[in-house]
């Protein structure tokens, strides 16, 4: 059954869109204040040294407003906030309910160098102060950051992405979800259909944004109306393009494989850092995708969901028996995984839903071969540590273990710096 805080959701996310009338509101900073037990949420957060350097630089670089630029001082910019972060190349893509902070702060402990929030509400973020403290939390560790959100109005989008600019690295606009509840909101992937409105979306952030503007799109059934999409983007203001090689209609992972050949046309035919989404699902991917596309980085989603320390070279089982680089076992598996995530969310809360779905998601090969300890997860409809701790505890005197494996050789690595602008 629902929980009543998500059906709760999931009614404001479908119900129907009337702009607002943007509001000028005091800084959230001076509506909410920080005990030194409550976790950091983002408001409550100074913006750190890191942050005001980067903008001075954007502000030199970029010079203000940021429409008056030439394309060439655009892209020159958009390069520079690159290069500052450090170029990151194995990032972890955003994910509804499933890339919230402790498991951002779980991938980047084990190898990932970035990472996405999940998709925010535009509109449900700037009329709704619960959702937006619930939903969106971050730390000073928490960099790189892109903060993600759908949209379909150019205001209601830019008062959502003033309150977040000081936390993170980019704005982002999500125009690749291919869910049926993105259809219902008109949002996502179901812009592609409307690119004027998706134009004005990016053209207002990136004039009015300290922080650079990136979108994560998803290709079209022809190539060339790929790549005009690509560089229309580019052209409105986007300073990093995040590719999904698959098509709106293809929305399953493991029937349809991302169509890496597009990613690298896209890569081709743009000027600014280019990421690729798709078929990640080990570091030999991470590898053939930057070699196969030349991209500047890559995400994973579905992959890092079973196997958070996917970034840091370990692999689950499906990708080593019967392979001839089998490789040795870790000393690492799901259940340890688990545990460093629960202490995380201890420190840092976050809804329940989102703790239940990851143990379920960690955890899901265990629970096949105990399906009654997963029976007593789906029965408590109110969860405690206590008994989740207890559960990986039960699992372990069961005697079952599924250990994550590295590889007997090391895999080359192929650096994004090596790969130029």
């Amino acid at each position: 059954m629902r929980s009543k805080t998500l059906t709760s959701i999931l009614s404001l996310l479908t119900k129907p869109y009337n702009p607002p009338t943007i509001m000028t509101s005091p800084p959230l900073t001076q509506t909410l204040t920080l005990s030194p037990s409550d976790h950091l949420l983002p408001a409550q957060l100074e913006p750190d040294q890191r942050h005001e350097d980067e903008e001075e630089q954007l502000q030199q670089s970029y010079g203000s407003p940021i429409r008056s630029l030439s394309s060439e001082a655009r892209i020159e910019g958009a390069w520079a906030h690159w290069r500052k972060l450090g170029r990151p190349k194995l990032i972890v893509a955003p994910m509804v309910d499933n890339s919230e902070l402790p498991f951002r702060l779980l991938c980047r402990k084990y190898g990932a160098d970035a990472a996405y929030t999940p998709m925010l509400h535009s509109r449900i973020f700037t009329e709704n102060e619960k959702y937006r403290s619930q939903e969106f939390t971050t730390c000073k560790e928490d960099r790189p950051l892109f903060v993600q959100f759908c949209a379909n109005d150019p205001d209601t989008l830019l008062e959502a992405a003033k309150r977040v600019e000081p936390y993170c690295d980019y704005v982002d606009i999500n125009l690749g979800c291919p869910q049926r509840i993105a259809r219902r909101g008109y949002y996502g992937a179901f812009l592609m259909d409307n690119l004027p409105l998706v134009k004005s979306l990016v053209e207002k952030l990136s004039a009015n944004l300290n922080v650079p503007v990136s979108c994560k799109i998803r290709v079209f059934p022809d190539l060339q109306d790929t790549l005009n999409y690509a560089k229309m983007l580019e052209e409105a203001g986007c300073s990093l393009l995040a590719v999904h090689g698959r098509t709106r209609d293809k929305k399953d992972g493991k029937k349809f494989r991302a169509n890496w050949d597009i990613i690298r046309a896209v890569k081709k035919a743009v000027k600014i850092p280019v990421l690729a989404n798709g078929n990640v699902r080990h570091m030999d991917d991470v590898d053939s995708c930057l070699k196969e596309t030349g991209v500047d980085g890559v995400l994973s989603a579905e992959s890092l969901l079973e196997n958070p320390a996917l970034f840091a070279g370990f692999r689950t089982d499906e990708w080593v028996v019967g392979n001839e680089d089998s490789g040795e076992e870790g000393q690492l598996d799901q259940a340890d995984l688990v545990v460093e995530y629960l202490k995380l969310c201890e420190e840092h809360p976050v809804p329940w839903r989102m703790i239940r779905s990851h143990v379920h998601k960690m955890l899901g090969e265990w629970f096949r071969v105990h399906p009654e300890v997963r029976e007593e997860l789906n029965k408590q409809s109110i969860l405690t540590f206590e008994f989740l701790y207890g559960l990986v505890s039960r699992l372990r005197e069961l005697g079952v273990r599924k250990p994550l494996y590295v590889k007997d050789a090391p895999v080359e690595r192929v650096s994004a710096d090596a790969m130029g602008a």
